[in-house]
């Protein structure tokens, strides 16, 4: 076991609170620093399904990528938010979530979606420098295509092909529509980020650039086993797990 003030300084080592952008909300949500910590969850998000989960396991912490909650003014079960605060606070177990953070941190989301792409020699990007851009062996988009879907597991794919042979890959997870243009600028000829706009598709064709929209959860969830391994290495007496219960939400017809 150990305690999660001790848990929670490794993770601050692997992505210091100080790299989170302004807007956001990371650290320890729930709990008490001298909570005795024998399993840990570690998922993308804290859904009432994840929560559950780990009730089963018997975990302590839930240790996630985006926050619990961001302003949260009361605490009860008619709001979906605070009901999952109020299940974590009756069960006893604790939460720490490591947002925009390990987003920015080397060997964080960006360098773990790097790397489950094959994506070599990858650098920052970017005015945050959160996105990572380097090389794959060239190839067609038909050819990437299915490497990307099979490689994040992801449910399907939205994309525009520009015609362009895959070579120099951007890639940013979650939300990255807005620094096309920065994918561009460090001479990506393909982009791999999700939640994209329907003027971002006919922009990105316009300026010749391969877009591929993953889905938010599968261009982030590859962080999550960085996590368990991160806290079994560092504290062998603790179990680490990573959530089999949240997935993709969305799904295709």
């Amino acid at each position: 076991m150990a305690k999660l003030s001790e848990l929670y300084g490794e993770l601050a080592r692997l992505a210091p609170v100080e790299l989170k952008l302004d807007f956001d909300n990371v650290g320890l949500l729930v709990g008490s620093w001298e909570d005795e910590i024998h399993a840990v969850l570690c998922a993308l998000d804290i859904t009432q399904e994840v929560i559950g989960e780990a009730q089963e396991l018997g975990a302590d912490l839930i240790v996630s990528h985006h926050p619990l909650f961001f302003e949260l003014k009361t605490v009860t079960d008619s709001d979906t938010t605070a009901a999952r605060v109020l299940r974590l606070a009756r069960a006893g177990i604790s939460a720490i979530c490591m947002h925009t953070n390990l987003d920015i941190a080397p060997g964080g989301v960006n360098d773990a979606l790097s790397a489950a792409l094959g994506v070599m020699e990858a650098e920052p990007f970017g005015a945050e420098r959160c996105g990572r851009v380097g090389w794959v062996p060239e190839q067609s988009m038909a050819e990437f295509l299915p490497h990307v879907k099979g490689a994040l597991n992801a449910d399907g794919l939205r994309f525009v092909d520009a015609g362009r042979p895959v070579n120099r890959v951007a890639v940013l997870g979650g939300a990255g529509g807005n620094d096309m243009l920065d994918a561009l600028e460090a001479g990506a000829d393909t982009y791999v980020t999700a939640d994209v706009k329907h003027h971002q598709f006919i922009d990105a064709r316009e300026l010749g650039l391969n877009l591929i929209d993953a889905g938010h959860f599968s261009t982030e969830n590859v962080v999550v086993p960085v996590l368990a391994e991160l806290i079994e290495e560092r504290f062998p007496d603790v179990e680490a797990r990573v959530s089999q219960r949240h997935g993709q939400p969305e799904r295709f017809f």
